[in-house]
């Protein structure tokens, strides 16, 4: 599947300030980048960094009083793994790549400590691999609503399991959350979302399977294999669209995700689906 995505965000600058960016789509295993355009007004010197260990790619840039306007614009080619759900088992912590060990602790906005009793009780007695993650998301999905304004950016996972009430993030923590409290690695994933609505960046997470991290939505409100990665973490905190020092009053933000190929569909699949590049 090919896709065109992008965004453009606008910003009313009040004294100097320099912004950190992470907006640009990962490339690399099966997501690959055919083209890209990144254009900035007014233009301004920037660098640019792509993190060795996660792929996430960063821009920062200085910018002097008056408006901002970043806007990026990326054709992906998306190639996505499909397995069946049966092969996909858990790994024993014994065994795990050592990198998929930080995964496993509790963070800013996953306190998996605090909800590993829940964890166990609700989800410990199903049987280990892919589908026990995907009753986790059945379980988030029916017992919080998709709510906007119920949550800022100082909201945990528990403070969601408490609401029962958030967003695509909140769903994504809580779901980070309990595997983790299950001895599952999971990392948060920012995200373009082809047929997303309405369009925004979008959050999911991934859980490392049998030898790779496998793609989960809690919300059910895109296709696993129309989504463009972003940027993964530990939570969200490792991965804002824009990170921000100085006075910055932000303005609009449009976000598009669109389907090249003919004939290409929407449909949600329980397939275990990976577009990771490891």
């Amino acid at each position: 599947m090919r896709l065109s995505v992008g965004c453009q965000i606008s910003y009313d600058v009040l004294d100097t300030a320099t912004l950190i960016f992470n907006i640009e789509a990962m490339h690399g295993g099966r997501q690959r980048l055919v083209n890209e355009k990144l254009t900035i007004t007014p233009s301004l010197m920037f660098d640019e960094k792509t993190a060795q260990e996660s792929g996430n790619r960063y821009l920062r840039l200085t910018a002097p009083p008056g408006p901002l306007q970043l806007r990026y614009e990326a054709e992906i080619a998306l190639d996505p793994l499909h397995l069946a759900p049966a092969v996909v088992g858990e790994v024993p912590v014994a065994i795990l790549p050592l990198d998929t060990l930080a995964f496993l602790n509790p963070s800013r906005y996953c306190p998996s400590d605090e909800l590993a009793r829940f964890a166990t009780r609700q989800f410990g007695k199903i049987a280990p691999g892919f589908g026990r993650v995907v009753e986790i998301c059945n379980w988030i999905n029916s017992e919080v609503d998709y709510q906007f304004g119920t949550s800022d950016t100082t909201t945990t996972a528990a403070d969601t399991f408490s609401l029962r009430a958030g967003v695509c993030r909140d769903f994504a923590h809580l779901g980070i959350t309990f595997c983790r409290a299950l001895g599952i690695p999971a990392r948060f994933v920012s995200c373009y979302a082809w047929q997303l609505e309405p369009q925004d960046f979008h959050a999911v997470f991934e859980a490392y399977l049998g030898d790779r991290w496998y793609l989960f939505d809690p919300t059910r409100m895109a296709a696993l294999d129309g989504l463009v990665r972003i940027g993964v973490g530990r939570d969200a905190a490792d991965t804002s669209f824009a990170t921000i020092f100085g006075p910055v009053n932000p303005q609009q933000v449009q976000v598009w995700s669109q389907a090249l190929d003919q004939g290409t569909d929407q449909q949600w699949t329980t397939d275990a689906i990976s577009v990771a590049n490891n």
